[in-house]
């Protein structure tokens, strides 16, 4: 049976927090667990599970096995695993995901594509064709 719970932030069992106090542009990358605390602009690439801290604003491009957000993040999620939002969260962009667990209060705009094939690539959403485009190509 599937968890429907949001994943608890427990600091002490995080590989790496980058501290409220840290305004961060660029790419990260890591495998393992990682929570934002502060802000961020940018990329994150990675297989490991990200956080997003209470008072974090992400301005980025996420690609990740797992999210956890409390906090803000402006951009387009693909998460391999599964996104939580929490009741605070604000997630203005699109997720694609297998799985995805949404706290009544949490604002979400944006699209959710639920791919059980998730895959880190961000057009992949964009190269398989629709089935009316396939059906009208073979027609004449």
């Amino acid at each position: 049976m599937s968890k429907t719970t949001i994943t608890e932030i427990i600091e002490s069992e995080i590989d790496t927090v980058l501290a409220e106090d840290i305004d961060f542009t660029g790419e990260l990358k890591f495998s393992k667990s990682l929570m934002i605390k502060g802000k961020f602009d940018g990329k994150i690439n990675a297989d490991g599970h990200l956080f997003i801290g209470p008072n974090a604003h992400v301005k980025a491009e996420i690609k990740t096995g797992k999210l956890t957000c409390y906090g803000k993040i402006d951009g387009p999620v693909f998460a391999k695993e599964r996104v939580e939002l929490s009741k605070e969260a604000i997630l203005n962009g699109d997720v694609t995901t297998p799985d995805i667990i949404i706290e009544s209060g949490c604002k979400f705009n944006g699209r959710c594509i639920m791919d059980e094939k998730q895959q880190h690539t961000a057009t992949s959403t964009q190269q398989q064709p629709n089935a009316s485009q396939s059906s009208s190509t073979s027609k004449k």
